[in-house]
């Protein structure tokens, strides 16, 4: 499985109905799941951004379905990364010529 982090903005509408917010993440982490993944973390933030999600899925495609899904249903913008766990990145770095 590859990591995914998304940083999440609530859109207008998701912060007037910032009450729903609880019933959406359980959607988010239905989509994930039935598309193969997983939405392993939530948090809310402060600052730039209003929530950080780590996540996730086999591949990049699958990632993108679940954030344009997601995002589709009006209440959060998202920027989803992909990053590479400590095993991964010394695996990239030791094969570095």
């Amino acid at each position: 499985m590859q990591t995914y982090i998304t940083l999440v903005s609530y859109t207008g509408e998701g912060v007037a109905n910032m009450k729903d917010s609880p019933a959406r993440l359980e959607k988010a982490r239905q989509v994930y799941k039935a598309l193969g993944g997983e939405l392993k973390a939530f948090y809310l933030a402060m600052g730039r951004y209003d929530a950080v999600v780590f996540s996730e899925a086999p591949d990049n495609a699958t990632a993108m379905k679940a954030a344009l899904t997601v995002a589709g249903a009006g209440a959060v913008r998202t920027e989803t990364l992909r990053v590479f766990k400590e095993d991964e990145y010394k695996e990239i770095v030791g094969a570095l010529p």
